[in-house]
């Protein structure tokens, strides 16, 4: 696994022997099940966060079809983005800025392909920038627990 960090963003990236169109289907499945980008250690705790704070945590329910797709929403996560093996949640929680994780399936040729994921933070004012430089150590747990999720319900689907 390589990882990158930068103040805006925090990025894991894995080469897996799998199929795309296979990792695809985890990355970006729907329907009844536990799944990564709702169920994830990190976004429950965030979600249990958001509703001390006042917001509504977890609010909205998987949708019922195949895979997510663009206007969709799931656990407090808006679906900005399901297309050309990209997935993009925003994420509807109480922050001082704009919260957003990618999740992009890279081909590599058969049966391997390439996952990485990218939290990036975009703060807004000067709360978020303190929010931003406070939150980077928890905002580096966060991905990297949501990509060993990712991973082990990619390793279970095979």
């Amino acid at each position: 696994m390589d990882r990158g960090t930068r103040l805006h963003r925090s990025t894991r990236t894995s080469e897996l022997d799998r199929d795309a169109d296979a990792v695809w289907t985890v990355v970006a499945g729907a329907g009844t099940g536990p799944h990564w980008y709702v169920d994830a250690l990190p976004f429950v705790v965030r979600g249990g966060l958001d509703r001390a704070l006042g917001g509504a945590g977890r609010r909205w329910p998987v949708p019922d079809q195949e895979v997510l797709r663009a206007g969709d929403t799931a656990g407090f996560w808006r679906v900005t983005r399901a297309a050309r093996r990209t997935l993009e949640l925003r994420a509807s929680v109480r922050a001082p800025g704009e919260v957003t994780l990618e999740t992009t399936v890279l081909e590599r040729g058969p049966g391997r392909c390439t996952v990485r994921q990218r939290v990036t933070f975009e703060p807004d004012g000067l709360a978020g920038q303190l929010y931003m430089l406070v939150d980077l150590p928890a905002r580096e747990v966060v991905v990297e627990l949501a990509h060993r999720a990712l991973l082990a319900e990619i390793a279970r689907a095979a």
